[in-house]
């Protein structure tokens, strides 16, 4: 049975494209162009942006959007599928992510204020996502002592938050320790995902 196309945006969140994110951030591109998806590709490495939301979402101090902040704003609304990969520093994620995501998810763009409400309204709703960690300490340990704060920040602190819904997550652990044919196969769970456009 055809798996049904779809637009997809990866996100690299490594800030050298030549890591193992970068490797596997490549091949889910690679197996989901070749399966007939459309595929949006950003490397947050590669993009020019002021890394700081100088005044937080207050009306009357607009910051100016770079065109890299445009440019990932438009790809994100007319996606189907957002795809993240990134490796887990210091229990989170590296500060050029976290710095695109400050940017780029703003009110009115990713999710509107509603009056009298601390709720929001989500705009990115009917989008899924996956998430792809990368990290030397074990998964068990991640998930269960440092309580996941870089997947619980983007699936539930952002993602969720306005709106994007199932956020499906994969955590690849003990890089230090794996060898070849982990990687391997690795690389080819990622490649099935991608085929499947999930």
């Amino acid at each position: 049975m055809k798996t049904k196309e779809r637009n997809i945006l990866v996100v690299l969140g490594h800030p050298n494209p030549n890591s193992l994110c970068g490797h596997l951030a490549e091949s889910y591109v690679n197996s989901a162009k070749a399966s007939g998806h459309t595929v949006s590709f950003l490397k947050l490495s590669e993009l020019k942006f002021d890394y700081n939301l100088y005044s937080g979402h207050k009306k009357d101090t607009i910051q100016t959007l770079e065109p890299d902040i445009i440019r990932s704003q438009n790809l994100i609304a007319e996606a189907d599928h957002l795809v993240f990969v990134f490796p887990s520093w210091w229990a989170s994620m590296p500060a050029i992510l976290k710095a695109w995501i400050d940017r780029v998810f703003l009110p009115g763009v990713t999710f509107k204020y509603r009056k009298n409400s601390p709720l929001p309204e989500k705009l990115l709703l009917g989008k899924t996502a996956r998430i792809f960690v990368t990290m030397d300490a074990p998964s068990w340990y991640y998930k269960w002592f440092n309580k996941s704060p870089g997947v619980q920040l983007l699936k539930f602190g952002t993602l969720e938050f306005c709106g994007v819904s199932p956020v499906k997550v994969t955590i690849f652990g003990q890089v230090r320790t794996r060898k070849q044919p982990d990687f391997f196969k690795w690389t080819k769970f990622v490649e099935s995902l991608a085929i499947q456009g999930k």
